[in-house]
Parts: C-alpha cells; sequence; structure tokens
C-alpha cells in the first residue's frame, strides 16, 4: 500500500505515572467528544497524521482513496444515539484477555458513562501500522496504571496480524489478535471486501514493566478473496455435452425438454435394438434352414458327386447343388479332389517341411523378423472362434507349424512370408487334418492368380495387371462404383490386395466365406473376381462419399458411423469385418446370382489371355 494512512497515537504521559499503583491524577478524564478535542489540543505536537489530503470527513468517518481503512472523525456533529446507531457500528478492540472470541455486535453500540474507577486515568499509546497491519500498544512507566476503559474503531475484517514492539525506551505489550468470528458491511464506502468485526469490551489491569518475550502472540493469515459464484441460465456446459437431442451449435433446450426427448430417443433406441434382434433370428432361421437342405442332399452327393467330382462340370444340376455348398462332413475330401496336386507332394511332405523348420527354430536360423509376422497374422485369424488364441487356443500349435513348414517350402524359391497366409491355413485345419491341409494348401496357392498375390516384390507386374482386369470388369458391370472410384482416385489396389490374400476371411462372416471357398476350389481365379464385384455390389449405397478417406476408411470396414450403430444393435465386432455393413451370406449371394445376367467366363478367358498371363489352361 503506497498510500497507506498511518495515524500515530504518541501522547506526552509518563509510562511509570500511568501504570502506577497510586490516583494521583490531577485532573479527571472523561471519555467524551469534548475531553477528547481538550487532550488533542494539549498534545498537538505528539500526534501525527499523514496524507491528511487524501481525506476527507463524511458523516462522522474519514473518507480515504485506500477502501481497507477507516476512522472515526472527532469533528462530526454531535448526534443523538439513535443516530449514530444508524449511520455506523463499532468495533470494541479489547486490550486484555487475549483469549476473547468475536462476537456479533447486532444491536448499535451503546456509549456508557465512565465509572469512578475510570476518572483520572491515562490511556496508554496505540500504534496502528496500515502498511504491515501492525497495532501495538505502549505505555510509560513514569505514570500510574489506571484501567483502559472500551474503545471502539472501525478496522477491516481481512487484515488482522500480530502486534508487535519496535519502540526502543518503552516496555511494551503486544495486543493479542482473537479469530474473526462474524463480518457485516457498515458503510458505503466500503468495498465488499471490507467488514465490521465487534470485539468484546474490557479494560487493562494494572501492569507492571514486562519483556516482549513474556507477551503472548498468535498470528492468523489473511483470508483468501472470495467470489459468489454465479450460475447462467440454461443447461450447464456438461448438461449440452450429454445432451443427444440437439446438435450443439443450436440454442440449448430446456431441461423438461432435453429429459422428454431423450426419453423418447431411449425408447426408438430399444425398438431398433429389438427390430435387429428380429432380423438376426429371421436371418439364422433361413440359415439354417439352408443348412439342413443341404445335409438332406448329402445322399445325392455321395451317390453322384463322389464318384466322379468332375461331373459337375456337365451336369447343370449338379452344379447348381455345388454352389449352393458342400456338406461339411464332404467338405474336406471335395477340397482335395477339386484343388488336386499339380505339385505332385507325397504324403510325407508336411513331415519333412516341418523337420526342417523345428531344426531351424532350434538353432536360432529361423528369420525372427519372418517368426514375428507369423505370430502377428495368427492373433489376427478368425478372433470370434477363439481356436486359435495363443493361450487357449486348441489349433494354435497346428497352425504355427503348418505356416513355418510352409516358409520353409518357399524358401527353397526364394520366397518370402506373406501376410495373411495364416488366414489360408486356418480355414484348412478347421476341415481337415494338418497333413492333407498342407499340401492341398500348397497346391491352391500355386493357382497363377493366387500365386502372384503371393508372389512378392518379384510378381509385382502381374499383381499390376489383375488389377487392370478388375478394373476392366468392374466399369463393365458396375459403371456407377467405376465412375465414383476413378472421380476419387481409389484404385484396385487400396482394397483388393486385403480380399484376395485372405481370401476374404477377414472381411466376411465365416459361413460366408465357406460357401465362397466351396464354389472358388470349382471355378478357379474367376471366381475371386465375380465374389469381389459381388460385396461392391452389396456396398454400393454406402460408397458415394464426397471424401476420399471416407470412402476408404469404408472400404477398409472402419467406417464410424457403422460401428456405432452396429454397437447400439448389440451386433458383435469380433467377426468380419463388414459385417457391420449388413453384409452376411445370403445377401452376397443374390448379388453373386443377379449377375448372371452380365458375367460370362468368355470375357473373363479374353482378358487373361489378352495380358498373357496364363501359364496353364484354367479349369
Amino acid at each position: 500500500m503506497d498510500d497507506a494512512l498511518e495515524i500515530r497515537l504518541e501522547p506526552s504521559l509518563d509510562i511509570d505515572d500511568a501504570f502506577s499503583d497510586t490516583e494521583d491524577q490531577d485532573f479527571e478524564f472523561q471519555f467524551s467528544p469534548d475531553s477528547i478535542r481538550n487532550d488533542l489540543a494539549r498534545n498537538a505536537q505528539s500526534w501525527g497524521v499523514e496524507n491528511e489530503d487524501d481525506e476527507k470527513p463524511r458523516n462522522g468517518f474519514f473518507e480515504s482513496t485506500m477502501e481497507s481503512f477507516s476512522t472515526l472523525t472527532i469533528d462530526s456533529d454531535e448526534r443523538s444515539n439513535e443516530d449514530n446507531a444508524s449511520s455506523s457500528r463499532f468495533v470494541s478492540i479489547p486490550l486484555s484477555n487475549p483469549h476473547d472470541g468475536f462476537p456479533v455486535n447486532s444491536e448499535p453500540h451503546e456509549e456508557h458513562p465512565p465509572d469512578a474507577t475510570e476518572t483520572g486515568t491515562a490511556y496508554p499509546s496505540v500504534f496502528i501500522d496500515l502498511s504491515s497491519h501492525k497495532v501495538t500498544v505502549s505505555v510509560d512507566n513514569t505514570q500510574t496504571s489506571a484501567p483502559l476503559p472500551s474503545a471502539s474503531i472501525q478496522s477491516h475484517s481481512r487484515s488482522t496480524s500480530t502486534a508487535e514492539s519496535d519502540h526502543s525506551g518503552h516496555s511494551t505489550k503486544s495486543l493479542p489478535t482473537p479469530e474473526l468470528s462474524s463480518v457485516t458491511p457498515t458503510h458505503p464506502n466500503f468495498a465488499a471486501s471490507t467488514s465490521t468485526s465487534v470485539l468484546p469490551a474490557s479494560s487493562i489491569p494494572a501492569m507492571t514493566t514486562a519483556s516482549v518475550s513474556d507477551t503472548p502472540t498468535s498470528t492468523l493469515k489473511p483470508s483468501p478473496p472470495t467470489h459468489r459464484l454465479t450460475r447462467s441460465v440454461g443447461p450447464s456446459a456438461l448438461e449440452k455435452f450429454v445432451s443427444k437431442t440437439r446438435p450443439s451449435f443450436l440454442p440449448p433446450k430446456t431441461r423438461q425438454e432435453d429429459d422428454k426427448h431423450m426419453a423418447d430417443w431411449e425408447a426408438m433406441m430399444k425398438q431398433s435394438r429389438a427390430a435387429a434382434e428380429k432380423r438376426r433370428k429371421a436371418l439364422q432361421e433361413r440359415r439354417l434352414a439352408r443348412e439342413k437342405k443341404i445335409d438332406e442332399s448329402l445322399h445325392l452327393w455321395e451317390k453322384e458327386i463322389v464318384p466322379d467330382w468332375r461331373v459337375v462340370h456337365k451336369n447343370t444340376k449338379l452344379r447348381k447343388l455345388w454352389w449352393k455348398g458342400i456338406p461339411t462332413k464332404l467338405r474336406a475330401s471335395m477340397w482335395e479332389r477339386a484343388v488336386g496336386n499339380p505339385l505332385a507332394l507325397s504324403k510325407d511332405n508336411f513331415r519333412s517341411c516341418s523337420s526342417r523348420a523345428k531344426r531351424a527354430l532350434n538353432s536360432g536360423a529361423f528369420s525372427t523378423a519372418t517368426l514375428s509376422k507369423i505370430e502377428a497374422d495368427i492373433a489376427s485369424t478368425l478372433p470370434s472362434l477363439h481356436i486359435f488364441h495363443r493361450e487357449t487356443g486348441p489349433l494354435y500349435p497346428d497352425l504355427k507349424d503348418m505356416l513355418c513348414a510352409w516358409v520353409v517350402a518357399r524358401a527353397d524359391e526364394g520366397l518370402g512370408y506373406t501376410f495373411g497366409a495364416a488366414k489360408v491355413a486356418a480355414m484348412f485345419l478347421i476341415n481337415m487334418p494338418i497333413q492333407q491341409a498342407f499340401i492341398v494348401m500348397r497346391n491352391l496357392l500355386e493357382r497363377h492368380c493366387l500365386r502372384s498375390f503371393f508372389g512378392g516384390s518379384g510378381a509385382k507386374e502381374d499383381v499390376e495387371a489383375y488389377y487392370r482386369i478388375f478394373e476392366t470388369l468392374l466399369a463393365d458391370g458396375m459403371p456407377k462404383i467405376y465412375f465414383n472410384f476413378k472421380q476419387h482416385q481409389v484404385s484396385p489396389a487400396s482394397y483388393l490386395l486385403d480380399w484376395i490374400v485372405p481370401l476374404f476371411l477377414d472381411h466376411l462372416p465365416f459361413e460366408a466365406c465357406a460357401r465362397i471357398w466351396d464354389v472358388l476350389i470349382l471355378e478357379g481365379d474367376s471366381f475371386l473376381y465375380r465374389a469381389a464385384l459381388g460385396i461392391l455390389g452389396v456396398l454400393e449405397p454406402r460408397l458415394f462419399f464426397p471424401d476420399r478417406q471416407e470412402l476408404l476408411q469404408l472400404l477398409k470396414g472402419e467406417n464410424k458411423a457403422a460401428i456405432d450403430v452396429a454397437t447400439r444393435e448389440g451386433r458383435p465386432l469380433d467377426g468380419g469385418k463388414y459385417e457391420i455393413y449388413g453384409l452376411d451370406e445370403e445377401t452376397l449371394w443374390e448379388r453373386i446370382d443377379s449377375m448372371d445376367e452380365w458375367w460370362k467366363e468368355s470375357t473373363w478367358n479374353s482378358l487373361i489371355w489378352g495380358n498373357e498371363m496364363v501359364a496353364f489352361p484354367l479349369l
């Protein structure tokens, strides 16, 4: 406080006389305005008031630029007790009994007439230092001691500090600082930080010379400023955030309206979940009915197809029967026969390759990078089935041994591991023993199209040629999707590789993949492209995004809106990535069957021969 008001009370009294046991005063002192004026006149030179220019008396108070301090002016007009009570309140500072509290004086302070014991007494000097918030009482030992009547003073409610002695030549006692019990604003010139505290009036007993170290002191830290918290009209920021019934850029609703709309929204979501559950049950019933028909056709398979599977190429009825799906009991044998053994692999091929792989693992010659790829690929293989889990999956050891043996077999050709091979091996392991699965997998991946996609960097040109073939078929059969992809610069490399390498197991439901595999093994590489076009046909209503990034996210199965809907409807998210789009076996095969009107095998063959990519006749 640079402009702090400093008032020093230095009456020319002898300390010894003031605090002596005798009552030898020549004059009688009365606590009244006239007596105080007379005393000020007699001791005019010992009183010092600084910064008097900054203060102006008003209604009995000094108005100062510093709002944290005020005191009663002596020169104010004398008023009745009722007027004084209404214009100001007083704070009584006791000079004894430091443990007294601060009772709230809710009534106007009554001025008591001096008692007989108070006449002819001298008062100690009181020093008030506003810059450091210190109050000091100093008594002269030359004067006789006398009780001090109660004094009233207006004070600041936030700054009460320990009284200290800093005047040499006098014996001082520090004023104890009692705790504030209540605060009440008393004057309009005071800010909200100013209040009045009323202290109990008490008189000082006769004192002798004492040292400062004997004086009990207490220190209070200034209380932090408090602010009244105001609440804005309308919902809070949290209520706006949790609201699901109005966008954030619109004005907030009332709480009652928002609660009503939230209840309506929850009712609609409940109906949506019930409808989704009903559709799932209906779809499940239709799938079970199809599987039942397939099982009922088992006798026809055993009679017509098992003896010679090639008959399906000549008999349209049997071919349609194959397209509906192979019975689970016959799937292993039919796959093995339809794939064939063009590599002329022996039954012991897996045993020999597995032994080489184990020796490489034990000696440390097996590439750690390849082994890490295998582990990561297995971890993402058919997670919804839980049979290939590293800790609890019963088929995990067989799958790992099969992939390590496959890596060793390809090492002779200078080829490494291709991420996604674990899905292909897993599908074979589910349907047949590991020795049989290893041989069928090696022969299937030797077909030209799959060999190109599993051929690594050396088959890059072949893969690019297959991309061009797919674009040609897409432009011919689905021109809207083709031009939309061209507009967003989405090439087949953005999605086709992720579909073909795992043979759709990452994106489609398991039942749909099993049926696709049945036809793929029969029809050859051309059905890979027909199935891919069928997937795009099912997704066509979702493909027309204005943003390229959104389109790519949808093709990767990471569309946030579709994931939110699937989560709300309670659909599992650990199956095929496209299940969140409602793509299942029934909808996919409806689209594939509808392609009979424009799909021609001759078109596929002409494209293959035109690119000079056929190394052997197609099946």
